[in-house]
């Protein structure tokens, strides 16, 4: 890595896992690891204290949300990220181009970039990959993503096997060419910024690829496109293939996939960072991972249930509420039931990253791996 302030070593490897130390300007990561999501520059309910205290290293925002609203210049004016939020932690950034072509009717995209209507005045937006550089540095966050174009899932499942064939061909080529004007665009010293390797579940276009993706010189690489429909299967064959032509001295980061047991799956094969909706958007809804497998709170069972949501977890949830109170607050729609259903799986995740560098220390992760495998099949009593 040749930006200031970073540097990213391979400490430890068990087979294909590794543990590893990503150092940015705002602090050292210890990898793998997992990266709140903090879409508006918070995590619903909780504040930067409260992810310090659970052990998070790093959070993610979305730039394309940010720039709507506040806009980057104000959060610039204001310290960037690290400032405006008091998170003085690591920050990654989304491009937001995910975000955007999800919009389908609104969006449309060719080589200028992206353009489309606001959802919230009907303005037209364009996201170029120039701009959107522009706008992560005015953010000032640790990490920028480049801009690329993530297909729905009925085109990722193509099997052509001609990488220049295909929409999703042509989707992989335009998100090259992107990717090479936001490694021209580039003006700050200190931020890394990560190339994205795309190509559906093709063996051969992810392998293109990330070789083209390397070639253009990145601080890091993450995956995109996956998690959309794939079988685990196809998703583990479309890692392995990118990883043959990714450098072994760069952090990996796999993109907006979350679930435990793909999470270790991945880590299995080295992917190092990872984000998800998953924990936060399920604890909201009452659905909790637990050191017995998942815990739906808000059944009628738990109603008088005095036991913690997980007896082996010392979260502040578990050690303070019950299930019963918990259920309770989510079926009146108390703000404290999302808050303590959040924390509980957060640190749920925290806790499966740091077993996880600890059983790749030790030699052990694939028998951890096929444990919680085995746990997500199950719900929990």
């Amino acid at each position: 890595m040749n930006t200031r302030g970073f540097r990213f070593k391979v400490e430890k490897t068990d087979d294909g896992a590794r543990r590893g130390r990503l150092t940015t300007p705002h602090g050292r990561i210890e990898t793998p690891a997992f990266m709140s999501v903090a879409t508006y520059g918070a995590v619903r309910g909780l504040a930067a204290q409260d992810l310090a205290a659970l052990g998070a290293q790093i959070l993610l925002a979305n730039t394309y949300h940010l720039h709507e609203r506040p806009g980057e210049a104000i959060v610039e004016q204001l310290g960037g990220l690290h400032g405006f939020t008091g998170w003085r932690g690591p920050w990654l950034t989304d491009s937001g181009g995910f975000q955007v072509t999800s919009l389908a009717d609104r969006v449309r995209v060719d080589d200028a970039g992206v353009s489309f209507s606001s959802p919230l005045d009907g303005g037209r937006r364009v996201l170029t990959p120039e701009n959107v550089i522009a706008i992560q540095e005015a953010l000032g966050s640790d990490i920028a993503m480049v801009l690329d174009e993530c297909l729905k899932p009925v085109v990722t499942q193509s099997r052509d096997n001609d990488p220049r064939d295909s929409a999703l061909a042509s989707a992989l080529e335009r998100t090259l060419r992107w990717a090479e004007r936001s490694a021209a665009a580039r003006k700050r010293a200190d931020q890394a910024v990560f190339g994205i390797v795309q190509g559906g579940i093709s063996h051969e276009r992810r392998a293109f690829s990330a070789r083209e993706t390397v070639n253009l010189g990145f601080d890091g690489y993450a995956h995109g496109g996956l998690g959309l429909g794939e079988t685990r299967q196809e998703r583990h064959d479309a890692i392995a293939s990118a990883h043959t032509a990714l450098p072994a001295d760069a952090p990996r980061y796999l993109m907006g996939l979350g679930k435990p047991v793909d999470i270790v799956n991945a880590i299995a094969q080295g992917v190092d960072l990872f984000d998800c909706v998953v924990p936060t958007r399920n604890g909201r809804h009452g659905l909790l991972y637990t050191s017995q497998g998942v815990l739906a709170v808000r059944n009628a069972r738990y109603k008088d249930d005095p036991g913690p949501p997980d007896p082996a977890c010392e979260c502040p949830t578990c050690a303070n509420h019950s299930r019963a109170y918990l259920r309770h607050l989510l079926h009146t729609g108390e703000m404290l039931g999302p808050r303590l259903a959040t924390l509980h799986n957060l640190a749920f995740y925290f806790r499966l990253m740091g077993e996880s560098r600890s059983h790749i220390a030790a030699g052990t992760f694939e028998s951890f791996r096929s444990e919680i495998a085995a746990r997500s099949e199950h719900r929990a009593d």
